[in-house]
């Protein structure tokens, strides 16, 4: 699947940056790993993970009281940060965190995520 939203593609190209700075762990392990750690910050899981570990994931998270979201495909996710698939991710720092929630919401609520709105 190719992502063709400039937007969507903004977010993706989020996480290479996050993953080139060394702050995201990736895959069901390394996701469990930074949960139960206490490194993780935000945990995204893909959309078509499946039921049970979409479950397994944010039980996890409400636990140990990490921040999630659902978001993307495995494809694009992996594809994002130079891997192959990847179910979940786990955002390790405060501030790309923060950063990915507010251009998630951006791109949710509509806006272009480089402060122009594409609804007006």
């Amino acid at each position: 699947m190719k992502v063709n939203d400039k937007n969507l593609m903004s977010l993706y190209s989020f996480l290479g940056l996050c993953m080139k700075a060394g702050k995201l762990s990736s895959g069901e392990v390394g996701t469990q790993q930074s949960i139960t750690s206490g490194k993780a910050k935000l945990v995204i899981i893909s959309q078509d993970a499946s039921e049970n570990t979409t479950n397994d994931f944010k039980n996890k998270c409400d636990y140990y009281k990490v921040p999630y979201v659902v978001f993307g495909d495995k494809e694009n996710l992996g594809r994002a940060i130079g891997k192959s698939e990847r179910t979940s991710l786990a955002v390790c720092d405060n501030g790309f965190a923060k950063a990915f929630r507010e251009k998630l919401q951006k791109w949710q609520d509509g806006g272009d995520l480089n402060g122009e709105n594409k609804n007006i």
